[in-house]
C-alpha cells in the first residue's frame, strides 16, 4: 500500500498507539522497550515530515472518523498551522524521548514502562489536536492530553507529586468542562457547526455581545495557555520528572494550549472579527500583564525548574497577545513564538535535568562554578537564554519583532512596553545561571568526585542539538512564515 496524505493523517494516531502497545509488551526488557520507543518517535517524525511537504504543496488531507449527525463529527484535516505544530511536537518528542531514556536510567527512576507508555498516549493526543478538523474533535483530544499527562505529573508518587497533580488536573478539567465545552456548544448552536473555516466560521452569525462572551469563554477555557488567573497548574506541575517538564513546556501541553488559541482566532472567529471586538483589547491587556508578572515572579525563584515554569507563563502570553491584537503580522508573531519558544525552553529544561542528574542540585544559588564539570550543558543553557531574551542571531528575536510590527493601532502600541520589560527581565533571571556557572568558583570546594560528577551523555546531547537549532531557526523564519501564508485566506 502506497503512502498518501490521507494514510499519513491516520498514521498520526496509529503510530503512537502501536508504540504504546509495544512499550507495554516489552516492559520486562528495558533495552527492547527503549528501542520500541525510539523507533516509534522516528517513524512518527518521518510520517509528519512527509505530511508537511504534502501540505506545503497544497494538499489538505481529511479523515472523517465518526459522523455524529446534526453537523457534528469527529474528523481530521491538516492545514499549514496544524502541520507546523505536528512537525514541532514530533521532532521535539523524539529528542525528548532520547533525553528521557538517559534521564530515567541515570536516576534509576521507577515504573519506566508505565512512564513511556503514557508518553506515547500523550503524543498521540497532541497529534490529534494538531490535525483536528473542528473544535469538537480538538476538544476531545485536548482532554485526552490532560488525562494522559496527569500520571506523568504525579509519577514520583510522593505527597508533593500528588498535590501538584491534583492542582494540575483540577484547573485544567474545571476550565475545559466549565468554560471551553460551553463555548463549543454555543458555537455549534449559533453556527450549526464547529468546523475550522478559512476566514472564520462565526462571522455574521453572532452579535457583538456573543462574540465578546465567546472570546472570554474560549480564552480562559484554554487554560493550557496559562493566562492569569488560570495559570497555577503550570508551576505546580513542576513536581514531575524533568523529561515531563520539557514535554509539558515545549512538546505538548502548553504548546497545545497556545496552538488552540491561534486556531480558535484564525478559523473560528476570524482575525477581522477579533480585531474589531472591544473584548479582545482587554484580553490583550491581560496577556501583557501576564507577561510582566510571570517574568517578575521568575526572578524570585531559586529553584531552576520553578524559575523556568514562571518564565513560560510569561512567554506563552506572547501568543495570546498576538492573537488578540489580531493583525496578520501579530498572528504570524504568535505562530512563530510557538516554534521558537519551544526550542529555547526545551533546551533550558533539559539542561536543568542534566544538572540534577549529575549531582541532584535544583537551586540556582548552588550552581556556581558547575560549568567545569559540564561545560556543554551550560553553553547550551546560555545559547537558549539568549534566544528567549530575543537577541539575534537566535530564533527568539523574530516573534518579538513581528509582534512589535503588528501593533499598528494606537491603542495597542503601549503594549510594546510589556515586551521590552519582558526582555529586560529575561536577562536578569536567565543569564546569571550560566554566567555564574562559568565565572564564579564553587561555593564549597569539592572534596570528592561526587561534586564533579558529569551527567549521563543522553541528557547532554539533546539540549546541545536544540541549542544549535535556535541558531539555525533564526535563518528559517522567512520560509516558516511563507508556509503559514495560506492561513490568512479569507481574512485580511
Amino acid at each position: 500500500m502506497n503512502w498518501t496524505p490521507e494514510i499519513g493523517l491516520a498514521l498520526l494516531l496509529l503510530i503512537p498507539a502501536l508504540g504504546c502497545v509495544g512499550i507495554l509488551m516489552s516492559g520486562k526488557s528495558p533495552n527492547i522497550r527503549d528501542a520500541v520507543n525510539l523507533v516509534m518517535g522516528a517513524t512518527l517524525l518521518a510520517n509528519v515530515v512527509a505530511l508537511v511537504i504534502a501540505v506545503g504543496e497544497g494538499a489538505r488531507p481529511t479523515w472523517l472518523l465518526v459522523d455524529i449527525g446534526g453537523g457534528l463529527d469527529i474528523s481530521f484535516t491538516l492545514e499549514p498551522l496544524g502541520a507546523l505544530f505536528a512537525a514541532l511536537a514530533s521532532g521535539l518528542f523524539l529528542l525528548n524521548t532520547i533525553y528521557g531514556i538517559g534521564y530515567m536510567r541515570g536516576n534509576n527512576a521507577k515504573d519506566q514502562t508505565r512512564f513511556f507508555a503514557f508518553f506515547a498516549v500523550a503524543i498521540a493526543a497532541t497529534m490529534g489536536v494538531a490535525a483536528s478538523g473542528n473544535m469538537l474533535t480538538l476538544f476531545i483530544f485536548y482532554e485526552i492530553l490532560t488525562l494522559s499527562t496527569f500520571p506523568l505529573v504525579t509519577h514520583n508518587g510522593d505527597e508533593k507529586a500528588r498535590r501538584g497533580g491534583r492542582i494540575y488536573l483540577g484547573i485544567l478539567m474545571a476550565t475545559s468542562i466549565g468554560l471551553l465545552l460551553p463555548a463549543v456548544i454555543i458555537t455549534q448552536v449559533f453556527a450549526g457547526s464547529t468546523e475550522f473555516v478559512a476566514g472564520g466560521l462565526l462571522g455574521g452569525h453572532l452579535s457583538e455581545f456573543l462574540i465578546g462572551l465567546l472570546l472570554v469563554l474560549y480564552t480562559f477555557g484554554i487554560a493550557k495557555a496559562a493566562l492569569i488567573p488560570v495559570h497555577m497548574w503550570l508551576p505546580n506541575a513542576m513536581v514531575a520528572p524533568t523529561p515531563v517538564s520539557a514535554f509539558l513546556h515545549a512538546v505538548a501541553v502548553v504548546k497545545a494550549g497556545v496552538f488552540t488559541m491561534v486556531k480558535m482566532v484564525v478559523y473560528l472567529f476570524g482575525i477581522d472579527v477579533v480585531r474589531e471586538s472591544a473584548v479582545s483589547h482587554w484580553l490583550a491587556i491581560l496577556a501583557a500583564i501576564t507577561i510582566v508578572i510571570g517574568s517578575v515572579i521568575a526572578m524570585t525563584k531559586d529553584n531552576l525548574k520553578a524559575r523556568l515554569a514562571w518564565s513560560t507563563i510569561g512567554q506563552l502570553s506572547y501568543v495570546t497577545l498576538g492573537v488578540m491584537i489580531a493583525t496578520p503580522l501579530a498572528i504570524l508573531g504568535a505562530a512563530l513564538q510557538i516554534v521558537m519558544h519551544a526550542f529555547g525552553k526545551i533546551t533550558l529544561f533539559m539542561c536543568a535535568g542534566a544538572i540534577y542528574s549529575a549531582n541532584k542540585t535544583v537551586n540556582i544559588s548552588k550552581m556556581n562554578g558547575m560549568a567545569k564539570a559540564m561545560p556543554w550543558v551550560f553553553v547550551a543553557f546560555f545559547v537558549a537564554s539568549l534566544s528567549i531574551i530575543g537577541l539575534p542571531p537566535f530564533a527568539g528575536v523574530w516573534p518579538k519583532l513581528l509582534l512589535f510590527m503588528g501593533m499598528t493601532e494606537p491603542a495597542d502600541r503601549w503594549l510594546v512596553i510589556a515586551l521590552i520589560l519582558s526582555s529586560l527581565l529575561n536577562i536578569v533571571y536567565l543569564l546569571p545561571v550560566s554566567v555564574n556557572a562559568f565565572m564564579k568558583k564553587p561555593d564549597v570546594e569539592p572534596d570528592s568526585e561526587v561534586a564533579l560528577e558529569k551527567p549521563p551523555i543522553l541528557t547532554v546531547v539533546p539540549p546541545v542539538l536544540t541549542a544549535i537549532s535556535v541558531l539555525v531557526l533564526f535563518f528559517m523564519a522567512e520560509p516558516i512564515m511563507e508556509y503559514l501564508r495560506p492561513i490568512f485566506e479569507g481574512g485580511s
